[in-house]
């Protein structure tokens, strides 16, 4: 059975919000507050759920029955957690950690049912590999300001592109969101994204 409620995408992230209009979703969206909070003592996958759940818990109450989704993503790195930069020195200093090494990115997603409280947490995790960068152009990609706010200071949609040399697993968990494993998902919730886009 389809059910038709509203869907709530629990971020103001514009490249999770381009991923859902992607697979034709209708939702709408609304910023967790939720203060991200890197647990050393909770393994990369098991954070990165974590994180997801408590920012669909965090704006679950002001939407009865509906579906809510939410998601974090990070680089892990040999054992360290990159988050997002925010300033150009602490950007610098993660591109040069991340030049002529592979990296996970790991995405945990959440999907919570507010009229039964039904959640379903899951991980995805995709290596990349980064070329060997000169330091002008590291420093070139950190004067176009966007990896400020990208997790491990890269946007593989974006200029960030140049830096990769290859990736093995989920494109899309790169940019944000595993668009293919969270419709697995929403299907358990009775969200049938290939039914809602007439295939």
């Amino acid at each position: 059975m389809t059910v038709s409620r509203k869907i709530v995408l629990a971020s103001s992230s514009p490249r999770r919000k381009s991923l859902l209009n992607l697979i034709g979703l209708d939702f709408e969206t609304d910023k967790s507050e939720f203060e991200e909070d890197i647990r050393a003592e909770l393994s990369p996958y098991k954070l990165a759920q974590f994180l997801s759940k408590e920012k669909a818990l965090s704006v679950a109450y002001k939407h009865k029955n509906s579906i809510i989704i939410a998601a974090d993503t990070f680089i892990e790195f040999k054992g360290k957690i990159l988050g997002k930069p925010h300033t150009a020195q602490t950007a610098e200093k993660m591109l040069r950690l991340l030049s002529g090494n592979k990296h996970k990115v790991i995405t945990g997603f959440t999907v919570l049912d507010t009229k039964n409280n039904r959640l379903v947490s899951k991980s995805v995790a995709t290596m990349v590999s980064f070329r060997k960068l000169a330091p002008k152009q590291i420093k070139a990609y950190i004067r176009s300001k966007e990896p400020l706010d990208k997790a491990g200071a890269y946007a593989i949609q974006g200029l960030g592109a140049l830096l990769i040399e290859k990736i093995s697993g989920d494109y899309y968990n790169v940019v944000g969101l595993p668009i293919a494993k969270l419709a697995e998902v929403l299907q358990e919730f009775g969200v049938d994204v290939w039914r809602k886009n007439n295939v």
